[in-house]
C-alpha cells in the first residue's frame, strides 16, 4: 500500500456519494481546494463530533475557495441517513471496498481494527498541501484544514 504524502498528486477516484450519485474527484480538481477527510465510521460520537464541526465552519470552508468531502465504507444509505440526521451539507463518498482509503494509504489503528482518521487539504492542482491524522481529536481536523487554507489564502 502507496502512502500519500504532502507534495503528491491524489490518485483519481470516482465513489457514490450518500444521494447514489457517482462522484469523481476530477469534477473538482481544478476548480476548488478539497478537504479530504477519512473517517471511521457513521453515527459514531467521534465520528458525529467531527462530522457536525465540519458542517459548523461549511461557510468559513467556503470563504477559502474548498469544498470538503468525508469518505469512510459505509454503504450510501447508511450515509445518507447520517447526512439527513445531522443536516451535513457536503459530500459524502461510500468507499465500500476501502478502495480509495488503500490508494491514499489511509492507515488502520487499534491493532488494525479501526479505520484511521486522516484528512488531506489538496490545492486546486490536485497536490497534497497538508494531512493530519488523530483518531481521538476529531475535531481538530477542522480547526487544522482551516489554519491551512486561511493560510493559503
Amino acid at each position: 500500500m502507496v502512502k500519500l504524502k504532502v507534495g503528491n498528486k491524489i490518485p483519481q477516484f470516482e465513489l457514490y456519494n450518500q444521494f447514489g450519485k457517482m462522484f469523481s474527484i476530477n469534477s473538482v480538481i481544478g476548480k476548488k481546494n478539497l478537504v479530504i477527510y477519512f473517517y471511521p465510521k457513521d453515527d459514531t460520537p467521534g465520528c458525529t463530533k467531527e462530522a457536525c464541526s465540519f458542517r459548523d465552519q461549511f461557510e468559513v470552508f467556503e470563504e477559502t475557495d474548498a469544498i470538503i468531502i468525508g469518505i469512510s465504507k459505509q454503504s450510501v444509505k447508511s450515509h445518507e441517513a447520517f447526512a439527513k440526521k445531522h443536516r451535513l451539507n457536503y459530500t459524502l463518498l461510500s468507499d465500500t471496498r476501502n478502495r480509495v482509503r488503500k490508494l491514499f494509504g489511509v492507515p488502520t489503528n487499534l491493532f488494525g481494527l479501526l479505520p484511521g482518521r486522516v484528512t488531506y487539504i489538496i490545492n486546486k492542482k490536485g497536490v497534497i498541501i497538508s494531512m493530519f491524522s488523530s483518531q481521538t481529536d476529531a475535531e481538530k481536523h477542522v480547526s487544522e484544514a482551516l489554519r491551512i487554507l486561511q493560510e493559503l489564502s
